[in-house]
């Protein structure tokens, strides 16, 4: 099975390659997501597909990424936050409208076996991928192979509570970690200290054209790079309570690798140094035990495409 296309099906759009048994893309292409209509959405997943193989004769499975929770059997979607999917059976639907058969994937998942199998984690066999974006995205792997749990549905690191009765999250529940250590909780802690310190936030209400509600993350981290204090001050927060749950889950899984991706990772060193610092700060038994390593993800947003389109081949 040379030629799989690979599916990163998200809410505001569809990305989708065909991938070959290297883990490269040799064509991509890119539609926007009708993401309150099911039956639209896939639709325009079929297209992307029809799209691919027509260029390919030789493209033998599909493999389709999307946060939310995907079933044991891998084919339908229970709950998707970003998409009006409940209860959706995908893969049936994706295999009648292109005649290719369908595998389904958890997004966080597909990207953690994109980077083990040809990214930063080639080598590890004990892995944890922690994509810091929006909210935050995992996926485990254990022994090489992918951990779902019993009924597929694992690995929803984000949403572990670090806060009893914290920030409300999306998921319904209050204090989870994504509201603290994620893209979102970054733009938060500058916004909330641009208006209670005004004066000592400057460089970032400049970024922001004046006004708390203008600072974003892209404008955090260039001020960060620019070393004001303010943002540097907003990274150690966020990056003391990711090093924190890092811990955590070492505590939990062992892992031997730590690989962290997502739109924030793209600070690099700015994030990472006060990560591992954490850590290790807050490691229950350091001193006497080895440690994981704390990397950087090397495929970017490649990475859901090339990992679920080598699931497909699974």
């Amino acid at each position: 099975m040379a030629l799989t296309i690979g599916v990163d099906v998200g809410g505001t759009k569809v990305a989708a390659g065909v991938v070959d048994d290297r883990g490269r893309i040799l064509e991509k292409v890119r539609r926007p997501t009708p993401s309150t209509n099911p039956k639209e959405t896939a639709a325009v997943i079929a297209d992307v597909v029809d799209l691919l193989k027509g260029k390919f004769e030789d493209v033998a499975a599909v493999g389709l990424g999307s946060a939310g929770f995907v079933d044991q059997t891998r084919s339908t979607v229970l709950f998707a936050p970003n998409l009006a999917w409940r209860d959706e059976p995908i893969k049936k639907k994706v295999e009648d409208l292109t005649g290719l058969p369908v595998v389904v994937e958890n997004d966080g998942n597909a990207t953690a076996w994109g980077e083990a199998r040809f990214g930063a984690g080639r080598g590890h066999d004990f892995i944890v991928l922690i994509a810091l974006g929006t909210g935050i995205g995992g996926g485990v792997i254990i022994n090489g192979e992918l951990y779902r749990g019993r009924f597929g549905i694992g690995a929803e690191v984000g949403h572990f509570r670090v806060v009893p009765d914290g920030r409300r999250c999306g998921c319904g529940n209050r204090g989870c970690w994504e509201q603290y250590a994620s893209g979102n909780a970054l733009v938060h802690e500058a916004r909330d200290l641009a208006r209670v310190a005004p004066a000592m936030a400057g460089r970032l209400l400049e970024l922001g054209e004046g006004r708390p509600e203008g600072i974003s993350g892209p404008e955090v981290t260039q001020a960060a790079r620019e070393g004001d204090p303010a943002a540097l001050e907003c990274f150690r927060t966020v990056a003391q309570w990711a090093g924190q749950g890092l811990a955590d889950l070492t505590a939990i899984l062992d892992p031997g690798a730590f690989i962290i991706g997502g739109g924030l990772s793209d600070a690099g060193d700015l994030l990472l140094d006060p990560i591992r610092e954490a850590f290790g700060n807050t490691l229950t038994g350091r001193g006497h035990r080895p440690l994981p390593e704390i990397l950087i993800a090397e495929l970017g947003s490649a990475a859901g495409i090339v990992g679920a389109a080598d699931l497909a081949r699974i």
